[in-house]
């Protein structure tokens, strides 16, 4: 037999989850200050230009 559930806390609690993901994802993308931001694109830029001269051409 299934479990009684009650469909207001049901809903309360998805909506928390909800917000509590889209916090974490707020914090990580405010969380970083400007110039570790400038680093790591400097350091994701390089890294792409580097493996673009590492491929091989036909």
């Amino acid at each position: 037999m299934a479990d009684i559930v009650n469909l207001r806390t049901a809903r309360k609690q998805k909506a928390r989850a909800h917000k509590e993901a889209t916090a974490d994802a707020n914090r990580a993308k405010h969380g970083i200050s400007t110039k570790t931001r400038g680093q790591d694109a400097a350091k994701k830029a390089r890294e792409s230009h580097q493996l673009d001269g590492k491929k091989l051409v036909d």
